[in-house]
């Protein structure tokens, strides 16, 4: 296929009387694909827009769990982990020589190329599945917001103490019917103004809910909480082992954007080299939200201590000044509409080169419609990809329908996800690509890492199920009020 588009160029060059001088690597890189635009800074706002989520805003909550020791510990830990491991990741996006061996375009074929098909496989299914997770954990928070507003609203008018129930469903589909309509931009490339626009957003939000609780740490007039969390007393024992086991999850939740940074890599310019340029977007993007991370969740917990809400902007530990609240939980939707589309795209992507190769005779899933749009370049609409986006986007919402519980369902995919996506898979790969030999001391000090972070995951995977179980008990479907 790429040898495919880079005849076609060439053939453009010849036909072409004003161009035919030009040399063809002006405008194609070595895999005879277009030539790459991304940069530092584009980088650095595909990943702040996929870190800062929704995650953020449950830290309080987490910290809460942990105490003051623990909490800031674990929370620099998995910074550190995630960072270490997402450089181990961006040296395998070139197989071989990293500035002229067979560039990797997915986190998968990267598996593919390193490990072979079984792990590449196994990679596969649990990389799709976290981001298909992640997508109804982002339609989950945005209706949260979006109920939060409503009730922010019905608070104002009639106090406090009023009840203010809503039905988040109907949220959920107003969501859902935005993504519908995002969804049928064609790929990855072309979604990097959505990614600055949310990353503007996210910062917006954290700034309001640092500001925030700074404020209230400030009426306060002390520090909240203990060293060792939330007591006993307040929950059982055993609740305390579950919520803090949750809180694991909620933090690796907040830190989840590996199975997407192979795909970021992929969109950058060279020289420098894309991992070099990866390497420091990555740097800088870790420093960056762990210092929110470090800020929103430490100020939350001083705040509000053991009480702190499960969500900073929408568990109304704020209810005053209304309309700032209003604005942080506005920005949290518009920042979770581009962050849909940064972990979907990677899905949609796999699916319809999937199905080109198996269907390559299929009008239906090949062929392009132009429409024209006046003033720009005719929009390539195809059919497979209006119907299969589409559904995609409706089953996403209605399992969000069916279990709304953010804490619970965001630690569920930061368990899952973090261990085999951040840190297995990437660290066997750079074993594989840089032949560390077995027993060596950097090979017992990355296993070591890798069982640790392991054992992690299933505790905190083991929390976020109890959450789950324990909501469901109470829940009913499309009738419960919030």
């Amino acid at each position: 296929m790429d040898e495919k588009i880079a005849s076609n160029y060439q053939q453009g060059f010849e036909v072409s009387g004003d161009f035919a001088s030009e040399d063809p690597s002006k405008f194609l890189d070595d895999d005879g694909r277009p030539k790459r635009t991304g940069t530092l800074v584009s980088a650095s706002a595909h990943i702040i827009t996929a870190v800062i989520g929704s995650g953020v805003l449950a830290l309080a909550w987490a910290t809460a769990q942990l105490g003051w020791v623990a909490g800031p510990t674990v929370l620099f830990l998995f910074s550190f982990v995630t960072y270490y491991c997402s450089c181990l990741l961006a040296s395998c996006y070139r197989t071989g020589d990293p500035v002229t061996g067979k560039r990797n375009y997915t986190y998968s074929e990267a598996v593919r190329a390193n490990l072979g098909g079984f792990k590449f496989k196994i990679c596969g299914f649990i990389q799709y599945f976290n981001l298909t997770g992640t997508t109804i954990g982002y339609t989950i928070a945005a209706s949260i917001s979006m109920m939060a507003i409503k009730r922010s609203s019905c608070f104002h008018e009639k106090g406090h103490d009023s009840s203010c129930g809503i039905n988040g469903t109907p949220f959920m589909v107003l969501f859902g019917a935005v993504e519908i309509l995002l969804s049928q931009i064609p790929n990855f490339h072309e979604i990097s103004w959505l990614s600055m626009v949310a990353a503007v957003m996210s910062f917006t939000y954290s700034a309001i809910g640092l500001g925030l609780g700074i404020a209230k740490f400030a009426d306060n007039g002390k520090i909240k909480g203990s060293l060792g969390g939330i007591s006993v007393g307040e929950v059982t024992q055993t609740q305390k082992i579950w919520r803090s086991f949750q809180a694991f999850g909620a933090i690796a939740f907040a830190y989840s954007y590996s199975t997407v940074l192979i795909e970021i890599q992929d969109t950058i310019k060279s020289p420098p080299t894309e991992q070099k340029t990866m390497k420091r977007a990555a740097l800088i993007s870790v420093i960056t939200t762990t210092i929110f991370y470090m800020l929103c969740g430490c100020f939350g917990y001083a705040a509000f201590g053991d009480h702190a809400p499960g969500n900073l902007l929408t568990g109304f530990g704020f209810y005053d000044p209304f309309w700032l609240v209003d604005i942080a939980n506005v920005a949290i939707i518009v920042h979770l509409v581009g962050a849909y589309q940064v972990f979907a795209q990677p899905l949609f992507a796999f699916v319809e080169k999937t199905a080109r190769e198996y269907f390559p005779e299929s009008e239906f899933i090949t062929k392009d419609i132009h429409i024209p749009i006046p003033g720009s370049k005719p929009y390539k609409l195809n059919l497979f990809r209006l119907i299969w986006r589409s559904m995609f986007v409706c089953m996403t919402t209605m399992v969000a329908m069916l279990m709304p519980f953010f804490e619970d369902v965001v630690g569920i995919l930061g368990a899952c996800g973090f261990w085999p996506l951040t840190v297995y898979f990437p660290i066997e790969m750079y074993i594989t690509q840089k032949k560390i030999p077995k027993w060596s001391s950097k090979w017992i000090a990355l296993q070591t890492l890798s069982v640790v972070c392991l054992t992690i995951s299933v505790c905190a995977a083991a929390g976020s199920i109890v959450g789950v179980i324990n909501d469901l008990k109470v829940y009913k479907p499309f009738k419960t009020m919030h």
